[in-house]
């Protein structure tokens, strides 16, 4: 029989629904920074008078503040919890990006993008630590509609971005105004995470993944080089290597991305019913098809098909592994998620560049053919992988 107490903290405790919600707007959130950070960069570029070397070293200081974070979010969310690790880090990142052009000059955004990226890398393994423990629970997938969120955040956060700079909303009340509002937004969510069932563990220094760990990191890392590219580079083949006028290519992206998200709404109904391994080696087959098909065709209408088969093939892809890595015996979920995250945010960073060097030496066309050998290798190695996580 329950104690008065216990009846109480039941009742005061939030609810599976609630935690749910909560965690589908906090992964909205982060897709909505990302893609305000993204719309203001010309105009942080112009505000501080740098050249692109100098902004390709803010942008890579974001990342180096991530790896950073990622090597110690299991450490934090193990002592912590997932609950005050994510309200602090949510709000950290709302505020970097507020003062994004508040500052006194360039070395300033270097430290402040640092402690953006530091921040944000540890708030997305906070929330997909608890989107883990929400699957646990639950004993449903889950994982692809929480990732589908912030795909929708993206493409939120960079239409209304769009809309308002076409409204003549200045970029420091763009930037202040919509950070306010999602940090409001993360607190209001924070509130209802779920509390942990059993005390938080004890922190443990962060270790370069191994075994099971590694293969889904490299896994990972195989994806995100290939989705990275997608987001960068299939615009500009578009218009380079296609002769699209810039209208027509820009649906290149918003082809892509749109069916990621389509993808991932519907994917935790395709991970209830085929198994993680073979998902993964369709999913990625798919995509390496579509793509080869794109570049060997050669034909702007192709290309826009091809490119949403490509992102209805990579849409599943990271929230399987993630959810696998929170699954690997012998790791907590957090230090699960945050070592495959290190692995891959390492391949997202640097599949752009590798397409760029590839293209100079050769032409785009070529370069691209990485997305199509990437895919192909994970769908390879993804029965290996996922069969070690167990």
């Amino acid at each position: 029989m329950s104690s008065p107490a216990s009846e109480r903290a039941a009742r005061g405790a939030p609810s599976l629904r609630a935690a749910r919600w909560a965690t589908r707007t906090q992964f909205f959130c982060t897709g909505f920074l990302f893609a305000t950070w993204g719309v203001h960069i010309p105009t942080v570029r112009a505000h501080y008078e740098i050249s692109e070397a100098a902004l390709g070293m803010a942008m890579l200081a974001a990342g180096v503040g991530a790896l950073l974070g990622l090597s110690r979010a299991g450490a934090l969310i193990g002592r912590h919890g997932p609950k005050a690790v994510a309200w602090v880090c949510g709000l950290v990142s709302t505020a970097a990006i507020a003062a994004l052009l508040s500052l006194p000059g360039y070395a300033a955004l270097l430290a402040v993008l640092a402690v953006f990226g530091v921040a944000s890398g540890i708030f997305d393994v906070a929330i997909n630590a608890e989107a883990s423990e929400l699957e646990r629970r639950e004993g449903v997938p889950l994982m692809s509609g929480f990732h589908a969120m912030f795909s929708l955040g993206g493409m939120a956060g960079a239409g209304l971005g769009s809309l308002l700079l076409g409204w003549q909303v200045t970029p420091q009340t763009h930037l202040v105004g919509l950070s306010a509002l999602t940090a409001v937004a993360v607190w209001l969510a924070c509130l209802q995470m779920l509390p942990p069932e059993a005390p938080v563990e004890a922190s443990t220094p962060f270790r370069l993944p191994r075994g099971a760990l590694l293969l889904l990191g490299l896994l990972a890392a195989l994806g995100l080089v290939a989705e990275g590219a997608m987001y960068d580079w299939s615009v500009l083949y578009m218009q380079k290597e296609l002769g699209s006028p810039q209208d027509q290519a820009a649906l290149a992206y918003a082809s892509f991305s749109a069916a990621m998200a389509a993808a991932r709404f519907g994917g935790d109904r395709v991970r209830a019913r085929y198994a993680a391994a073979p998902l993964t080696i369709a999913s990625a087959a798919l995509a390496a098809v579509a793509m080869a098909v794109v570049l060997v065709v050669g034909d702007p209408v192709v290309a826009l098909i091809g490119f949403a088969l490509v992102g209805v093939g990579f849409g599943n892809i990271v929230p399987v592994l993630f959810s696998a890595a929170a699954r690997v015996p012998g790791t907590s979920p957090a230090h699960g998620i945050a070592a495959v995250s290190s692995v891959g945010y390492v391949g997202f960073m640097a599949g752009p560049p590798l397409i760029g060097v590839l293209a100079q030496q050769s032409s785009l066309t070529a370069a691209l053919f990485v997305v199509v050998v990437f895919a192909a290798v994970l769908a390879l190695g993804a029965r290996a992988a996922l069969g070690r996580a167990g």
